[in-house]
């Protein structure tokens, strides 16, 4: 290795708390379950009007699929730390990043869409129409990226706990109101012809990203062969969820299903006028909790991926920088306070974009949510495809029809699906244009212990991994670049180290 690893301090490890089986499964639910379901389903409905319900289950059965590849990728390929890391190990370094910006450019355009949904529940409670929405939902952004720049990051626990909220307003929704269903509203069936399915599932598909964000904490179950059982009962919740409230909107709300407050129409049947208060409230909520969830997660995200480029710029080859941690860098604390203002610069940039072109009526909200899900749909394809590639037997296979599905459902996003193409060949090519063998010297980085082990050259003979110390590091690497990673099982753990 060209580099030098020079250890810091040393302190006491703490390895990561295992999972028991009902918190994976809460937390593979609350992954799935978010804002989107408050309009989502009305959305869908105007798109296709009742035959929406058919791309509500074909979505369920990919989302079945896309539950058992993710478990396998998390297996597989414990060290990766997400879609970056999956893609690149099936499909080399460049289509690793190139998935990272993709994702990326899904929450950076996605947060205002967030934020609008939030923002409907508001105006239709207080009134306004569409110009007070798109400022109610620039406020909330604000706030969001106020918050977030401050340092303020909604723990795991709180983001459980709204998605209970959000569980029992919905079913409260869909049971208080099934008085007032009608048999009538089911007809005509596909009042916009068949093909409006397909597009009823492109936006749809936004409620069914999510599989993706807890795969990497598959190796953390304190009884792994329970996976198989918490993935089912995860499955079952959420689509007993999605069902239920798509029948509900249909069947209760009808020929009015393009309204987008369906929730609040349905509470409103429940519990009455006090529906709509409660709907805007949990609205509130569940947006800037959502959204700030979004962002820090994307900042160290863009923080990783501009490194990676770095390195792949510099030596041809992205994924072997001479650091990783859990399939992303992490920056000096410095350098991720100065990111941070820049990343979200460019999220006040596009949102202000967004919500402008949508308060001045050029674009409509559906037109808005299709763009993060095409590119979250592109993200899908290409672990998708990593997975045929790199796993075996029946989750091969599985792979290959989600895969098969994604695309079809990409056929239509539109528009939207230029953007996300944009983005994955930018990513693409960026590193051929970035510097050459004699690039300036990478910045040190701070570093994790898990970066610490990484970055230690083969040679080095390591004990169980429970016996080392916690140990902070920084890594320099020369202008030759880092050498290749290779996995190596270090007691009962698989350790990616440095060759």
């Amino acid at each position: 290795m060209s580099g030098s690893v020079r250890l810091v301090r040393s302190s006491p490890q703490r390895s990561p708390a295992l999972l028991s089986a009902p918190r994976a499964a809460a937390l593979y639910i609350g992954a799935l379950l978010g804002p989107g379901l408050l309009m989502l389903p009305g959305l869908a409905a105007a798109q296709a009007g009742p035959a929406s319900i058919l791309a509500w289950l074909g979505l369920l059965v990919a989302s079945g699929l896309f539950a058992a590849v993710f478990a396998a990728l998390g297996r597989a390929h414990p060290s990766a730390g997400g879609v970056t890391g999956y893609a690149a190990a099936g499909l080399g370094s460049r289509a690793g990043i190139a998935t990272g910006w993709c994702f990326l450019a899904g929450v950076i355009s996605g947060a205002p869409v967030v934020c609008m949904i939030g923002a409907t529940y508001v105006t239709d409670l207080a009134g306004g129409g569409q110009l007070a929405r798109s400022a109610v939902a620039a406020m909330l952004l604000l706030i969001v990226a106020g918050l977030t720049l401050g340092g303020v990051r909604a723990t795991t626990t709180i983001q459980l706990a709204l998605v209970t909220l959000l569980v029992v307003m919905l079913i409260t929704a869909v049971a208080g109101s099934a008085d007032a269903a009608r048999a009538a509203n089911w007809t005509p069936f596909a009042p916009h012809g068949w093909s409006a399915i397909g597009r009823a599932a492109a936006v749809l598909m936004l409620s069914f990203v999510g599989w993706e964000a807890v795969a990497p904490l598959t190796p953390r179950l304190a009884t792994p062969a329970r996976l198989s059982r918490v993935i089912a009962v995860a499955f079952a919740v959420t689509a007993a969820i999605y069902l239920s409230l798509a029948v509900a909107v249909i069947a209760v709300i009808g020929r009015q299903a393009s309204d987008d407050v369906p929730v609040s129409e349905l509470l409103q049947h429940a519990i009455g006028p006090a529906g709509r208060v409660v709907a805007a409230g949990a609205a509130i909520v569940l947006t800037l909790v959502t959204v700030n969830a979004y962002l820090t997660g994307a900042m160290t995200m863009a923080a990783g991926l501009m490194r990676r480029g770095a390195a792949a710029a510099g030596s041809g080859s992205a994924g072997t920088s001479s650091a990783r941690a859990g399939g992303e860098l992490r920056p000096a604390p410095a350098a991720r306070s100065a990111g941070a203002w820049r990343f979200l610069a460019i999220i006040a940039l596009v949102g202000s974009l967004e919500l402008g072109l949508c308060a001045a009526g050029l674009v409509t909200t559906t037109q808005l949510i299709t763009m993060p899900t095409t590119l979250f749909l592109t993200v899908y394809l290409t672990c998708m495809l990593a997975a045929v590639r790199t796993l075996a037997g029946s989750v091969r296979i599985a792979a290959a029809a989600a895969a098969v599905a994604v695309a079809a459902v990409l056929l239509f996003t539109g528009w939207a699906l230029v953007i996300a193409a944009v983005v994955a060949v930018s990513a693409w090519l960026a590193p051929r244009r970035g510097g050459g063998p004699h690039r300036r010297q990478a910045d040190a980085v701070r570093l994790e212990p898990q970066e610490v082990l990484e970055a230690l050259p083969r040679g080095v003979m390591l004990g169980e991994r429970s016996r080392l110390g916690s140990l902070d590091g920084q890594v320099s690497s020369g202008p030759e670049g880092s050498e290749r990673i290779h996995e190596q099982l270090i007691g009962r753990e698989r350790v990616q180290c440095l060759g």
